[in-house]
């Protein structure tokens, strides 16, 4: 009997959600005093690219492996970058607020789930950024699952 439990991605209401999710959360970025200055440099389809790798995240397809070289790509757009922690914070704050924006699911198991992936995801790109970073040797992004990562997410 397959598993009718619907995933993260399916729930939230698939990838047009989440190009409005990051559509308003990089809006945000743009006039933030403390993350303006580290995206700068973004393009014009960043917002795009992240909706389409939290998808992948999220359970929906695989379109950011396929399409634009997955984890390894990923990984190569924070080394170097020297996240602060202040930075880091903002960014799941604003994140945050984009999510209510956007009016993404209000239920408690969503919103836990999404809001520990956002704080996971957030401190391994600040982690990962650091000149002294030790990169793990994951070739694959990990699929977060309800109330708890998936397996070997590090």
């Amino acid at each position: 009997m397959a598993d009718s439990t619907p995933t993260m991605y399916e729930w939230m209401g698939g990838a047009e959600v989440l190009e409005k999710l990051t559509e308003a959360f990089y809006a945000k970025v743009r006039k933030d005093e403390i993350l303006a200055p580290l995206f700068a440099r973004m393009t014009d389809d960043h917002p795009q690219h992240v909706a389409t790798f939290l998808g992948e995240v999220f359970g929906g397809p695989a379109k950011y492996t396929d399409e634009h070289g997955g984890y390894p790509r990923m990984l190569s757009r924070h080394i170097g970058r020297q996240i602060k922690p202040e930075q880091r914070n903002r960014w799941v704050e604003l994140m945050r607020q984009a999510a209510d924006e956007v009016e993404l699911p209000q239920d408690a198991e969503f919103r836990s789930a999404f809001n520990a992936y956002i704080e996971f995801g957030s401190r391994r790109a600040m982690a990962n950024s650091q000149k002294d970073a030790e990169l793990g040797s994951r070739e694959t992004i990990k699929i977060w699952g309800w109330g708890e990562a998936a397996p070997g997410s590090d």
